[in-house]
């Protein structure tokens, strides 16, 4: 019986230690310091979380509507812009704007039904934003001032899902995920003036610095296309890691960084070669002792501090924020977050 019950007090111990030590490994380490303050929209916990880069700590967290979903900064306008998908039993219909001097919701501007607006972005030197809607597949300008949709564009294709405006020409380029191609939006014109065929599950986007190139992640065909923004036709094909699904570019324009969920790494490309040059392993698929001591990583979202030192990125299963330190391309910090974080907005 003495023999049994050493044996269970040990067994108890080895559990105990076991738990402890996890809960040490994945606690978040933030380590760094750099100006500004980052909104991060946690899906699962419902909240949005103020965390300041300087301090290194949360300074508000606040509750959201289920289904908020992307996040863009109007840095001119003191204002950060949300938009409502909704959830799998209720389409959202709405943008919701928050004051970042009183971190208090300023308004939520509704739409004309239920349209489920998903990626959103702000149109510079202007307060308003674009947004693309995953039913009814609409490019729609939302001024955030008056509340008023001042342009509600047909897509013509299926999912809408992502957006980038050029940032020389007033031209906004669209994913659309069922579809597998990009839309492209004449902002003077209001009208479509091009579709692009590329891959499978096309989701992200982002142009080049000098504006010559669109990129575009394929989330099922593990692929990036580039798009010449002045021809509009396809110029390369690149390989990622499996399920790519957001890129953005480094601030200098030198790098590329894809997150491939399914990998729990980021793929690093050189813009001008175009070669993958790096990958970046978030912990816990690495090794057995990871996948013991971490949760799984998945990656989602990506986000560059304007001073082009870090960029940040949401690892959703982990519930944490991995920082990036661009001139060493190495993960150098994380920070807590409620469930499932997913988009990122910087303000100062």
């Amino acid at each position: 019986m003495k023999k049994i019950k050493y044996i269970a007090i040990i067994i108890c111990f080895l559990i105990l230690a076991r738990v402890v030590t996890v809960l040490v490994v994945r606690a978040p380490s933030y380590t760094i310091k750099t100006n500004g303050k980052l909104y991060i929209v946690d899906q699962l916990s419902q909240d949005i979380k103020l965390f300041d880069l300087f301090q290194g700590k949360e300074l508000i967290e606040f509750p959201i509507e289920p289904g908020m979903h992307d996040i863009a900064s109007l840095p001119s306008q003191n204002r950060v812009v949300l938009t409502n998908y909704g959830t799998k039993t209720l389409k959202g219909n709405s943008v919701t704007v928050i004051n970042t001097k009183t971190n208090k919701v300023e308004k939520t501007i509704y739409l004309e039904s239920r349209l489920s607006p998903h990626g959103v972005v702000a149109i510079p030197s202007t307060n308003k934003v674009g947004l693309v809607t995953d039913e009814g597949n609409f490019f729609l300008v939302v001024n955030i001032e008056t509340g008023i949709v001042e342009k509600k564009i047909l897509i013509q294709q299926h999912g809408s899902h992502l957006l980038a405006i050029h940032p020389y020409k007033p031209i906004a380029f669209i994913t659309n995920s069922y579809a597998g191609s990009v839309s492209v939006i004449d902002l003077e014109l209001d009208k479509l003036i091009e579709i692009i065929p590329c891959g499978k599950g096309t989701k992200g986007i982002d142009i080049t610095k000098d504006g010559s190139e669109a990129w575009v992640t394929n989330a099922k065909t593990n692929t990036i296309t580039i798009i010449n923004t002045n021809t509009y036709k396809i110029t390369n094909t690149l390989n990622t890691g499996n399920e790519p699904l957001i890129l953005k570019f480094s601030i200098d324009g030198n790098y590329c960084l894809v997150v491939n969920a399914n990998d729990g790494n980021i793929s690093v490309f050189n813009s001008h070669s175009k070669k993958e040059i790096k990958k970046i392993k978030l912990p816990g698929k690495n090794t057995l002792v990871e996948k013991i001591l971490y949760h799984t990583p998945h990656p989602v979202n990506i986000l560059n501090h304007p001073n082009g030192l870090y960029a940040f990125i949401s690892n959703s299963n982990a519930n944490k924020i991995e920082v990036i330190d661009m001139k060493l391309l190495e993960l150098v910090s994380t920070i807590g977050t409620g469930k499932s974080p997913h988009g990122l907005a910087f303000i100062e």
